[in-house]
């Protein structure tokens, strides 16, 4: 791993593999660990060099020090659909990603982005779409606030969590995990995961600021109705976090996007799907335009796993 100076804050990135970029965004509280090995492996063998990075105020990547609403004040300003407060937007984080790039001497990326990750993977292709080659949307949504909302069946359970201490956080993100993943949740394989991601950084306060500029940022449902590119859209059919709607609502927005739903997938990226999901991106990536000439070279290098 390593760090770089961009958009004015310090990133920490790693790149795998050989091959056409491919940018790789986390979402909400995720750290670049939080990707498992084996898909990124996968990505690796079908011809990716696999960029993946800590967004603002996760992992080992700079840490902001405004104070986000509390849950409660942020519920009520869904409720009277006036977005609260928030230090920076999705749109910044977006071009932290695009600085990323600028500093690893990349022109063009192919983007995959995960749940806010998606959010901020559209907001590259809207805001910079000269950079982007091809986009994957996986369990996310427009930001229309009708689409994808949280099921009400989980609401009264997450917000009856207690506020997680180190020592209490990764058995947390089982718990948490648990109501909204698919089939295929390994409890053991997560809380194995979530301990190294906890050891590696615990910012529960930076999730709380994440939580805050998702909910501030206004709906992308016009701008992605003019993007000219190749674009996949990935949902799972049992997500009650980011409910299916959100997906569907993504894909009538992109014009020419392709959807690819699984019946066993919730929240998650179950390892059973996994190659099908690489697959099906490769797919996507192959029939975007020719990749423009670099300005640079590369200043990034190979790791591997």
């Amino acid at each position: 791993m390593a760090s770089v100076e961009a958009n004015g804050i310090t990133i920490e990135y790693e790149t795998t593999g050989e091959g056409e970029p491919l940018l790789m965004v986390m979402g909400l509280g995720g750290q670049l660990t939080d990707w498992s090995d084996g898909f990124i492996d996968r990505f690796v063998a079908a011809g990716f060099q696999v960029i993946t990075f800590d967004n603002r105020d996760q992992g080992l990547s700079t840490e902001f020090d405004w104070e986000p609403p509390t849950q409660t004040r942020a519920v009520l300003a869904t409720l009277v659909k006036r977005p609260p407060k928030a230090g920076y937007l999705i749109t910044d984080m977006a071009n932290d990603a695009i600085g990323l790039l600028d500093a690893l001497g990349i022109e063009q990326a192919h983007v995959v982005g995960m749940s806010m990750g998606g959010m901020i993977a559209q907001t590259i292709a809207i805001e910079h779409p000269q950079r982007v080659r091809s986009l994957t949307s996986i369990m996310s949504n427009t930001g229309d606030r009708k689409s994808g909302r949280i099921a009400p069946s989980i609401m009264p359970k997450l917000a009856k969590m207690p506020t997680p201490n180190r020592a209490t956080a990764a058995q947390r993100s089982v718990d948490m995990f648990a109501l909204f993943s698919g089939s295929h949740f390994d409890p053991s394989e997560h809380l194995r995961r979530s301990q190294i991601s906890v050891d590696r950084s615990f910012r529960p306060a930076g999730t709380g600021r994440q939580t805050a500029a998702i909910m501030a940022s206004p709906d992308r449902t016009p701008a992605l109705r003019k993007l000219d590119l190749p674009a996949l859209v990935i949902h799972g059919l049992m997500d009650k976090l980011v409910r299916p709607s959100g997906g569907t609502a993504t894909a009538a927005a992109i014009p020419g996007s392709r959807l690819l739903m699984f019946p066993d997938m919730g929240h998650d990226v179950p390892e059973p799907r996994q190659q099908e999901i690489v697959d099906a991106i490769r797919r996507n990536a192959d029939s975007a335009r020719p990749a423009a000439r670099s300005s640079s070279t590369s200043r990034s290098s190979s790791t591997s796993r």
